[in-house]
């Protein structure tokens, strides 16, 4: 087939969709324009809280305006992000650059922590060295109003990640629901002064301070955990391999690994198995097929795929796999069972068994399951290969 990068344009082509696809152009553009509405309310916001929060001393308001400014940056390098995860595939990058949307990710998390550890510097100063707040009624009717716009904004930008599979809008959106509390927390110590005389000003703002700190530290092990690598979703992996399985000439598929290059951006590899009695080239357009078709339902380059030979024409040789593979399923760590070869001439029997990480010794239960095959077929070579399925929990 090529390179992947060749594959993929080639695929790209006979859709009509030129090299880096419609699709992904238009999740870009869906990305940007979503992020520059992010950017416009936040500086509307940041802008009146400021002058609000400056005139009445309150420093909870103040810092309220910061964490819109902070969430107009985060916007920015999501835009950024974005531009830059959509060049193509260089020599240095061949498998092109969506992992930098991890990295706008990242930052945005780092801002959020960077916005709350100085915003709790800033609330211990207040409450050693404390101001009296002077709230004034349009200023809280433009804090008030600040809620309502947050939650919109909020829910429509993590609404929007979600659907585009975007870590940095979620982010995004999860930070800008997180300011509506703190907007109608620091409306509520305001309201708390005017009526009971009891300043909460600086004790607020350090709890708030903390709550900023907690979600970019989650939002931060989010984005880690997807850059050092997390299991693929079981749903996709399923898709994958009912597709391959639709083909007629394959009779299971195993060992399926994805690596992750980006948000829906995956290449991979993955055995099947096929009747031992088809030809070289048969094999060759059975498996650029499934290469095609994997590609057009689920936007996935199968750089690699594996064969397993099966026994067809020799009822001995059946009726020995589903022995054998009574004996392996049998076992309350083994998972799966695939790769089952049988040779006559040399007398040996072979196979792949993934077990399961639950069990305290993997290579123990390989050892077993070998011993118990030895013992029903004495007469044969039993070699075992203890195999991983990378998407099997």
């Amino acid at each position: 087939m090529g390179s992947i990068q060749e594959t993929r344009e080639e695929f790209d082509r006979m859709e009509g969709r030129g090299p880096r696809g419609r699709e992904d152009m238009e999740r870009g553009k869906i990305i940007i324009r979503t992020s520059v509405i992010g950017i416009l309310a936040n500086l509307f916001l940041a802008l009146f809280k400021t002058a609000v929060g400056l005139l009445s001393h309150s420093i909870a308001i103040v810092l309220d305006a910061v964490n819109n400014l902070s969430d107009a940056g985060s916007s920015l390098v999501t835009i950024v992000g974005t531009r830059l995860a959509a060049r193509a595939p260089d020599r240095e990058h061949p498998f092109g650059h969506g992992r930098i949307e991890y990295l706008s990710a990242m930052i945005i998390a780092v801002l959020v922590l960077y916005a709350g550890i100085t915003s709790l510097v800033e609330s211990v100063r207040k409450i050693l060295h404390p101001d009296t707040p002077d709230y004034a009624l349009p200023g809280l009717v433009i804090v008030a109003s600040a809620v309502l716009v947050k939650i919109v904004l909020g829910r429509y930008v993590k609404g929007v990640g979600e659907r585009v599979h975007s870590d940095s809008l979620v982010n995004s959106g999860q930070d800008a629901s997180l300011d509506a509390v703190i907007s109608a927390s620091t409306l509520a110590a305001a309201l708390i002064y005017m009526v009971f005389h009891i300043s909460l000003e600086a004790w607020l703002g350090a709890v708030i301070s903390l709550v900023i700190i907690k979600a970019g530290y989650e939002m931060l092990q989010d984005t880690f955990s997807k850059v050092l690598g997390e299991r693929v979703d079981p749903g996709l992996v399923r898709a994958i391999k009912e597709t391959v399985c639709s083909f007629d000439q394959v009779s299971g598929a195993y060992d399926l690994v994805l690596n992750d290059y980006g948000p829906d951006t995956y290449n991979g590899s993955i055995h099947v198995e096929v009747p031992d009695t088809l030809q070289a080239d048969e094999l060759d357009e059975l498996l650029r097929a499934i290469t095609k078709e994997v590609y057009f339902r689920h936007r996935v380059i199968l750089s690699a795929i594996g064969v397993y030979s099966v026994n067809t024409r020799d009822d001995k040789v059946i009726r020995m796999r589903e022995e054998v593979r009574k004996i392996v399923m049998d076992h309350p760590y083994a998972l799966q069972m695939h790769g089952f070869f049988v040779n006559d001439e040399k007398k040996t029997i072979r196979f792949d068994v993934v077990v399961s990480f639950d069990a305290r010794d993997r290579k123990a239960v390989q050892a077993e399951i070998r011993d118990q095959v030895q013992a029903l077929y004495p007469d044969y070579r039993i070699d075992v290969a203890l195999d991983t399925d990378f998407t099997v929990s």
